[in-house]
């Protein structure tokens, strides 16, 4: 039968096979199809024979193909056929597809759909046919019988396409399925529907089939529906990196049931790959992901700052055209994070509204973490995006000192926070990947060298983090930093510093680094610039404190943490202590030549030597034997000689030019501390075997001290040739050489002041020398301070530190405040006898605290030792804590008449500038210092101590100065100590930070302001402003602060008056603190920066609100009658707008006085103004879903209509009068000069007059169309604004002019805005 087929179909003509076929019955033919297709032989030719023999023109033809269709679908999917028969079977049955009628279509895309439905395909092979169908379906134009009705080719594909979609899916076929629509041409709406299918899918699939279908998706795409494409992508992986994070954080019995971390790692890098790839095909879809996160930073942004979302866009940026624009969205999406951050954490109101998100950092650092799934496309981004943010927001101006400061600081700045995000990434990225390490260590050091002009701390912070994690690794770029080395000489001292101490840890494992490093040192040491050779010196005193040489004590003291790397590589170091030895031996011989460099080379050696010393004890002969032949240089041997020091010897003179050679007070102070240093922790631990040579050098050196101060004890001011006759001019030669010696001199005394002092033992005759040398040191100073008055400051600010030492001046106060021992009692006495001292020495801790607040270290020893700062900074605030406690001002000023600030309050000064320090630079140790000033915690008691808070013991602090303000008050006007009142306000402010905002004694503490400032009225302007932002800053933190505000400007409103002259203002009297004085501009500014922050607030709330208005969809059928419930986000604007147009309804009312009041109440007016045109086009986009408003914001537009738009007219008005009547009447004399400069005066202060009438306006526009959009008349109670629209005519404004007819124009002006606003002034007129 089928050769009779076969050779029936080879004839010209189809007659005779189309006779042939209708004779067969109806399952013979499938049958033979199905045996000949099975066995594989002739199928094809068996298939176009048949179909030859059976035209769709006949009826019975059409059958036998539907069955032979049928037939060979069932056999295709069977999955009995060899590859190459079913693909051939399949590639006939799509070319004879386009000549079936359409019905016949139509019925066999339905079956298709069964199968699909039923779940019963076995292969889905035969699914490449059904694209075949529904595309030659769409081309038929005929109506054709589907459903209950008839409809077109095109709408029966649309109804078989929704029908396929909304049934159930075997998920096994779900990626043919997706696949097969691509060759089916679809509407967007068609498509839209497909899309939504598959993503929901994605959910019942397994993950690792997620890419291929994702993949499919996106090729799908390119037909369009690309924003629902990556929005769905975007949102099922951030869900399930959601998911994933809480199920680690939570219980880890979950690990068992979800989804292992590295599989779904694995897969979030392959659809990475398959969209970068499609966006690279198709720059379309690129465009709608940038557009589409951009979109969604405004409402919730938590699915677009999810760790998937921000890898696929640091994927985007390996694409030239997107890199840019990727990288400055994510800048964007950084910096706006932190700031809503910071915007949070300082508003109760905002806390209380919006739920704290996921940080920023923690979501880019897990990526970073993620990569390490060989996500490499995903690196380089995370890398130049690393320091994009380091570039952009690291420190713009240079800040002189240490880059501790905002390192240790936990309060940031968003840009602080970015800028640390940054090296964070480079950082974890670096520790990751091996491959990147050197990329990125080459453009930090790039960077270093490059910048010198710029700041670069947080890049030396990252290179000795990246160099601390692995010295032994990077000896392989030891290349690179040996490049750096020869670039030394030309960078700053402290690059170079920072350098030094990055590089460390590697100078101990590679000695070809340490060799390069010594060569370029010496080159620098005799270098033509002074700060190349001040970087030798820096590179040699780092190098002597970290090759120890045998025998040194250990390190405990060390200033310089070393990590467990750094331990490790000291353990298996190649170098022993002989090899050191050698090495610092022929460092120091370097070292020595610097003493006969320039006087600031010398400096820097001295100021080293102590912590070499101390790292480093087996150098202390080579040191202290350096310092002794130097000391000798300038002493007098003679003991009967005076003075005892050659102070001439130490200043050059070069012609005119007259400077200092010798820094002899550090030389001096230097020796001191070495030598106290040596016999303190050496010379204890040492045996009886030392050598008489060491002792000698020892007892000469305390012998030569001994001398100096006895002799300069009996020396007089005449013996130096400075006393009060001595010039010390500036601009004569001999003025410049004697405050040269004057200052040495006045270093000299303290250094023997803290040398006698600390081993005297409290001997009384001792304490009698400190004083004598304290006497020639105050007398020196007083002639000092006369002879050059305020210029002092100006010309001895370098040298103008104190040289005693933290520790000293930690023991001094001690002694003297709080040593109640009998056996001290007598000897102290000498020194307490004298005030100036004690004055002197609270002075002294005052200037350490003031320096260690400017640039993050002490001078002196250990003054860049964090630790041991702390430990005397506990010290010091506890003495300046009793003594201001014990014998207030008030006690202290009563009995003496001296010039000077009192000791109390010197003391108060000091607490606050410590407070000040803590909390900048010691953070996180705020509860061991407010632990340290509890004098009632004994050791005993430590166990019970533990469990007080930070809080509960900042609030005793916090009593004892609120019981010290309360009786300053408490005193009369005339006694009020102004400076100590600000002084007080400051600790209690910086002491309030320290409460926990929930808690009762905060709350204690806002009451107590807010009763302070209600009962008290003090003229002092800056004694309230400092109490007011106190109040303020306490209030933000638990709630809202507009009604204090209303408040707050009823008071100002009834302490200045009216606009009005005619009206009477009721005077209020909330607060005692806003009287005449005050009011203006003290009060009033306070209250409206405030009211700007509020502002700030609620301009932030509403654009969140809009973002998240347009991510909502709308629904399609809105009730025009019902009104929704108000969002709760909504009613706290409203509540917050109505609050604060009250406040300016009285401050628009007010007579301010002209300048920076009304300045700033008009940009506030037309921020106002602003904000309600924001609220009012954020309800004009809601109207959409429903057609009504909020009754309360009915309310709102009411309150503005009739208390302050008519009343910011009057106060236009009544600035403008005002302005004219100041330009009325100028002097005779320079009349023009005066008239020219008043009236620029005019024009700078009205320009927000014009802004504010635009908002105004913009405000009743928007107005307009909402009452149209809500069908609520929202105008009835605003006027509307008279029109300004005009033409300048030339010819009558010059006979203007002529007249000279400005008075009465500005007369009219006002007389015309009076008659707008006659109703509400009357309301306010009292009788």
């Amino acid at each position: 039968m089928d050769q009779k087929i076969l050779s029936l179909a080879a004839d010209k003509t189809a007659d005779k096979l189309q006779e042939f076929l209708q004779t067969l019955k109806e399952d013979d033919l499938t049958n033979l199809l199905q045996i000949h297709a099975v066995k594989g032989k002739h199928t094809g030719a068996l298939l176009r024979a048949i179909f030859k023999g059976s035209p769709c023109s006949e009826e019975d033809g059409v059958l036998r193909r539907h069955k032979i269709y049928t037939c060979c679908i069932h056999l295709v999917e069977s999955g009995d056929l060899q590859k190459q028969v079913a693909s051939e079977i399949m590639g006939l049955l799509m070319l004879e597809a386009h000549r079936f009628p359409g019905p016949l279509l139509v019925e066999l895309a339905n079956e298709f759909i069964g199968v699909i439905k039923e779940g019963s395909l076995i292969s889905g092979k035969s699914l490449e046919l059904l694209p075949i169908i529904l595309t030659a379906l769409a081309t038929k134009k005929e109506n054709l019988a589907y459903g209950k009705g008839e409809s077109s080719g095109e709408e029966c594909k649309k109804q078989l396409i929704n029908t396929l979609c909304s049934g159930r899916w075997d998920q096994q076929y779900v990626i043919q399925l997706t696949s097969m629509f691509k060759d089916v041409p679809l509407t967007a709406e068609e498509l839209e529907l497909v899309v939504e299918k598959v993503l929901k899918m994605f959910s019942k699939l397994n993950l690792q089939e997620i890419p291929p279908l994702v993949y499919q998706l996106l090729v799908l795409s390119s037909k369009g529906s690309r924003k629902s494409v990556l929005d769905g992508i975007i949102s099922f992986f951030s869900e399930l990196d959601q998911q994933h994070s809480e199920d680690q954080s939570g219980d880890e019995l979950l690990d068992l049931v979800t989804v292992p971390s590295g599989e779904l790692r694995h897969v979030q890098g392959t659809v990475i790959l398959h969209t970068v790839f499609a966006i690279k095909l198709d720059c379309e879809l690129g465009r709608e992901l940038v557009k589409q996160l951009k979109a969604g930073q405004q409402g919730d942004s938590s699915k677009y700052l999810s760790p998937f979302s921000i890898a696929l866009l640091l994927s985007v940026t390996r694409i030239q055209r997107f890199e840019e624009q990727v990288f400055d969205l994510l800048k964007t999406l950084v910096m706006k994070s932190f700031k809503d951050l910071q915007l949070l954490q300082s508003s109760k109101f905002l806390q209380n509204l919006v739920p704290q998100r996921g940080c920023v950092s923690t979501t880019i650092l897990e990526v970073v973490k993620n990569s390490v799934h060989s996500w490499d496309h995903v690196t380089q981004g995370l890398v130049e995006f690393g320091f994009i943010l380091m570039d952009s927001y690291g420190s713009k101006k240079i800040v002189d000192g240490k880059m501790t400061g905002s390192s240790s600081s936990l309060s940031r700045t968003p840009h602080q926070h970015a800028c640390r995000l940054g090296a964070s990434i480079l950082l974890e990225t670096f520790k990751i990947h091996e491959m990147i390490r050197q990329e990125i260590l080459e453009q930090v050091l790039n960077r270093v060298v490059n910048r010198a002009s710029f700041p670069i701390s947080h890049f030396l912070d990252l290179l000795s983090d990246i160099i601390m994690y692995a010295p032994l690794v990077l000896q392989t770029c030891s290349s690179k930093i040996t490049e750096t080395f020869d670039y030394l000489s030309f960078l700053p001292l402290q690059t170079v510093q920072g350098v030094l101490k990055a590089v460390q840890p590697l100078l101990k494992v590679s000695m070809s680094l340490r060799d390069s490093l010594i060569l370029v040192l010496r080159k620098a040491m005799f270098a033509r610039h002074l700060d190349a050779r001040k970087s030798a010196v820096a590179g040699f005193l780092l190098l002597l404190k970290n090759f120890k040489v045998l025998g040194s004590l250990a390190s405990s003291q060390c200033s310089q943490s070393i990590g467990l790397s750094q331990v490790h590589v000291d353990i298996h170091s190649r170098y022993n202590s002989v090899a050191n030895e050698t090495l610092c031996l022929e460092i120091m011989d370097s070292l020595r030549r610097c003493l006969g460099q320039q006087a600031d080379v010398r400096l820097m050696l001295y100021e080293g030597f102590y912590d070499v010393l101390r790292r480093n004890s087996q150098l202390a002969n080579s040191i202290m034997q350096t310092l002794l032949s130097q000391l000798k240089q300038f002493y007098e041997p003679k003991p009967d000689l005076l003075p005892p020091l050659k102070l001439e010897a130490c200043v050059l003179t070069q012609g005119s030019q007259i400077s200092l050679q010798e820094p002899l007070d550090y030389l001096l102070c230097c020796t001191q501390h070495c030598l106290a240093w040596y016999k303190n922790r050496v010379m204890p631990l040492q045996q009886g075997n030392e050598e008489e040579e060491e002792e000698g050098l020892y007892q000469e050196l305390d012998d030569m001290l001994e001398s100096i101060t006895s002799r300069m004890i009996k020396s007089e001011l005449e013996d130096f040739e400075l006393d009060k006759s001595a010039d010390f001019s500036q601009s004569t030669g001999i003025g410049v050489k004697n405050n040269i010696c004057a200052f040495l001199l006045l270093g000299v005394c303290e250094v023997l002041i803290e040398y006698n002092f600390s081993i005297c033992n409290f001997s009384k005759n001792k304490f009698e020398e400190v004083l004598s040398l304290f006497m020639c040191y105050k007398k020196l100073s007083d002639i000092l301070s006369e002879k050059t008055g305020k210029g002092k400051l100006k010309v001895t600010n370098k040298t103008n530190d104190s040289f005693l030492s933290l520790k000293f001046v930690s023991d001094l106060l001690t002694a003297l405040f709080r040593d109640s021992i009998q056996s001290h009692e007598e000897s102290l006495s000498v020194l307490r006898s004298s005030t100036e001292f004690m004055r002197y020495a609270v002075s002294v801790a005052l200037q350490k605290v003031q320096q260690l607040q400017e640039t993050g270290r002490v001078s002196g020893p250990d003054g860049q030792n964090p630790d041991k700062i702390f430990q005397n900074l506990c010290d010091i605030t506890r003495v300046l804590l009793w003594r201001y406690t014990s014998i207030p001002t008030s006690v202290e000023e009563s009995g003496k008449k001296e010039r000077g600030k009192s000791i109390s309050l010197l003391c108060l000064e000091g607490l606050q500038k410590i407070l000040s320090v803590v909390q900048q630079f010691y953070q996180s140790k705020t509860q061991d210092f407010l632990r340290a000033l509890d004098v009632t915690d004994k050791e005993g008691e430590e166990g019970e101590a533990e469990d007080v808070s930070v809080t509960q013991r900042a609030a005793f602090q916090i009593r004892q100065f609120q019981r010290s303000l309360l009786n300053l008050l408490s005193g009369e006007d005339e006694g009020f100590h102004s400076k100590e009142a600000l002084l007080l306000v400051a600790v209690l402010t910086n002491l309030s930070k320290l409460l926990e905002p929930s808690s009762p004694q905060f709350m204690q503490m806002l009451s107590w302001t807010s009763k302070i400032c209600k009962e008290n009225s003090r003229e002092d302007a800056s004694f309230c402003r400092s109490l007011m932002n106190l109040l303020f800053s306490l209030h933000v933190l638990c709630k809202s602060p507009v009604t204090l505000l209303r408040d707050l400007s009823q008071d100002i409103h009834g302490q200045l008056g009216d606009v009005d002259q005619d009206v009477e203002v009721e005077k209020t009297n909330h607060f005692a603190m806003v009287n005449l004085r005050t009011a203006a501009p003290t009060v009033c500014l306070l209250v409206l920066n405030q009211a700007e922050k509020v502002l700030e607030e609620v301009d932030w709330l509403i654009t969140k609100l809009k973002g998240q208005a347009s991510q909502e969809i709308p629904p399609e059928e809105a009730s025009s009658q019902v009104s929704p419930p108000s969002h709760p986000t909504e009613k706290a604007i409203i509540m917050q707008l109505g609050t604060l147009l009250t406040c300016f309804h009285e401050l628009v009312q007010t007579a301010l006085p002209s300048g920076s009041c009304v300045d700033t109440l008009l940009k506030d007016l037309c921020k106002m103004y602003t904000i309600l045109t924001a609220l009012v086009r954020y309800y004009l986009q809601v109207c959409r879903r429903s057609r009504r408003i909020p009754k309360n914001m009915e309310k709102l537009v009411k309150l503005s209509g009739s208390h302050l738009t008519p009343l910011c007219y009057s106060f236009i008005s009544y600035v403008q009068n005002k302005k004219s009547s100041n330009l009325s009447y100028p002097g005779e004399k320079n009349k023009e000069k005066t008239t020219a400069t008043a009236m620029a005066r005019v024009l700078r202060e009205t320009k927000p007059i014009p802004n504010l009438i635009f908002a105004i306006e913009q405000y009743e526009k928007f107005l307009i169309h909402l009452s149209k959009k809500s069908k609520v008349n929202l105008m009835q109670h605003m006027k509307v604004s008279t029109s300004r629209d005009f033409k300048i005519r030339g010819s009558i404004l010059d006979m203007l002019l002529q007249e000279d007819g400005e008075g009465d124009s500005a007369g009219g002006t006002a007389s015309e805005h009076r008659g707008q606003d006659t109703e509400p002034a009357k309301k306010k007129r009292k009788n």
